[in-house]
């Protein structure tokens, strides 16, 4: 059932929907953070659920259209659930291993800036997780649009939103650098539609109005457009 309604609204497809009820019916559904795993040691966690949702695992599961080999294909390197080869960084990971579905736009809708950050995935894996690895550090560059540019973009269709930081002090706590502290969709009318930690729940938001609040908040530099390949 989930997954019919679920294709039936996603990007105002070829059956009439419209764009802007795109996962409308997940509104609601509860916040809990990293509520996905492999359903096996270390992250016992399913694979799949939609009771339950943070920010990532909501793009996610409606980038899958609720299906659960597709979510594995978008979660993990290889498409096989395994931990150490799961998307855990959106900076690296998640942007390259799904170039096929989504593509970083920005500059179509703004001046851009950009931020360069060095993920260290064998250093976070001993940090977090006490495991070894055989990682090396990747250092990427993303251009974003910066926050003082951002409030009166407007999209045409559906678009997975990426909301940056530059937190320094983050890398002694886990041991690499982060840039990525937040996902969701922007719709075409203005709405931020998101699984949101402070609401407790996936929301919708005014896009503008998020925009400003996280202008007040230090070390916040701006948003990545990604737009969303068929």
């Amino acid at each position: 059932m989930w997954r019919a309604v679920l294709i039936a609204f996603l990007f105002g497809c070829a059956c009439g929907g419209n764009a802007t009820d795109l996962a409308a019916e997940y509104i609601g559904v509860k916040y809990v953070l990293d509520p996905l795993g492999e359903a096996h040691a270390p992250d016992i966690d399913p694979l799949i659920r939609f009771d339950a949702f943070d920010c990532t695992t909501f793009v996610e599961t409606v980038l899958a259209d609720g299906d659960v080999q597709r979510l594995n294909k978008i979660r993990y390197a290889d498409g096989v659930p395994n931990f150490t080869n799961r998307n855990h960084f959106i900076e690296t990971d998640w942007l390259s291993n799904n170039s096929d579905i989504v593509q970083n736009v920005s500059n179509r809708y703004g001046k851009t800036a950009t931020h360069t950050v060095t993920i260290d995935k064998k250093n976070w894996f001993r940090t977090v997780h006490n495991m070894d690895t055989d990682f090396s550090p990747e250092t990427v560059a993303l251009r974003y649009i910066p926050y003082k540019y951002a409030a009166d973009i407007k999209v045409e269709k559906p678009v997975v939103v990426l909301f940056l930081r530059n937190n320094t002090k983050i890398r002694d706590k886990i041991g690499t650098d982060l840039a990525v502290r937040h996902m969701g969709f922007l719709l075409p009318n203005g709405t931020l539609r998101h699984a949101s930690r402070r609401a407790g729940a996936v929301v919708d938001e005014d896009f503008t109005k998020y925009v400003q609040r996280m202008m007040e908040k230090q070390n916040n530099l701006g948003i990545m457009i990604l737009e969303i390949k068929k």
